[in-house]
């Protein structure tokens, strides 16, 4: 089959890997219709993050096409979403709901799992993992939201419950990348009165807003925070989300939060400066998110996408197919694109 496959800083390739076959009972094989390119993709893509040679990618959704003597619940012919993430689902942490911290489970895409960015995968654990979704024919703006529900969606909903986000609250959200527009969507969803989006770029301040985005301000770093102060009439906000992994973005969250809130943190971080102690203990500002369990959110995430309560598919605003899956990369790094869609397989579903 072919592959996106990374190997190097700015080397994104697309070669041939071996076809995946079932190794363990519990396989699905899975040929992917959509895949994209991931915020955290390009820490490695620019060499900032360490990343195994060879496929890369966890974003897909596709079909089944063959499963292990052992699946349960997942058939071939399925329409199935992957979490970016694959879990046993009954392990403690799974049956608390943190599948992203696996006692049996990896992130497609490294350490030698087939990437999303492929024509198909292997996905182990599949009965626990893949989330089947009804139905077939969707039209191409149902399916990106139905991708989203991978990682994107579930990532900026997990800043959101991480913080605590609730009915009435004023909201910052800090990043207008994929995520954090994902953030503002799940902010709203949760009841969020007011919510402050930090971007100075037009076109995602014009997507934030159609989100739920009330106030849109273009300040970076103490500018910021002053006009998030401002507009709180120095309060602060109720929760703040931080949706980039900056030590800018980071401290930014941690100061625009009044006395008593949480910031629900998702970027991957990168130059953050571990010494938050005094914010956290002496300004009593909580600090709680990590990797998103999407596995555990994209039921009910999926209801509201497939009822079209919420629409975060509105986030691709780049499109190519794997041959081109490189200039997917380069848009996005050089922030000609907020996420990149990879169409890869046959748009029909066969359910």
């Amino acid at each position: 089959m072919r592959a996106a496959l990374y190997n190097g800083p700015h080397a994104i390739e697309v070669g041939d890997r071996p076809d995946p076959v079932i190794t363990a009972p519990t396989d699905a094989i899975v040929s992917v219709v959509l895949s994209c390119v991931c915020g955290s993709d390009l820490w490695y893509y620019r060499g900032e993050s360490p990343h195994d040679l060879g496929p890369i990618g966890h974003e897909f959704i596709g079909v089944v096409e063959e499963v292990g003597r052992e699946v349960r619940g997942i058939a071939k012919g399925d329409f199935v979403i992957a979490p970016f993430i694959y879990c046993d689902g009954t392990c403690p942490h799974c049956r608390a709901g943190v599948t992203s911290q696996w006692v049996a489970g990896a992130a497609f895409g490294n350490h030698g799992i087939d990437g999303g960015q492929g024509e198909a995968v292997r996905v182990p654990l599949a009965g626990s993992t893949l989330v089947r979704v009804a139905g077939s024919g969707y039209s191409d703006a149902m399916m990106c939201s139905l991708l989203s529900l991978s990682d994107v969606m579930c990532t900026g909903h997990h800043a959101a419950v991480s913080a605590g986000v609730k009915s009435g609250d004023v909201v910052a959200v800090v990043g207008d990348g994929a995520v954090g527009l994902c953030g503002i969507i799940a902010a709203r969803r949760l009841g969020a009165a007011r919510i402050i989006a930090l971007s100075r770029n037009p076109a995602r301040q014009e997507l934030a807003r159609s989100f739920g985005a009330t106030d849109i301000l273009a300040e970076r770093g103490d500018a910021a925070i002053e006009a998030v102060r401002e507009l709180t009439n120095g309060v602060g906000v109720d929760a703040a989300l931080e949706c980039v992994g900056t030590g800018q973005s980071v401290a930014t969250a941690l100061a625009v939060t009044r006395p008593g809130s949480v910031v629900g943190i998702v970027g991957v971080p990168h130059g953050v400066d571990a010494s938050i102690a005094v914010t956290i203990v002496f300004r009593n500002v909580g600090l709680r998110g990590g990797v998103a369990p999407a596995r555990a959110y994209i039921p009910e995430l999926l209801a509201d996408v497939l009822e079209g309560r919420i629409n975060p598919g509105r986030v691709f605003d780049f499109e190519t197919d794997l041959d081109h899956v490189a200039e997917a990369y380069q848009a996005m790094d050089e922030r000609r694109a907020t996420k990149s869609l990879v169409r890869i397989g046959a748009k029909e579903t066969r359910r």
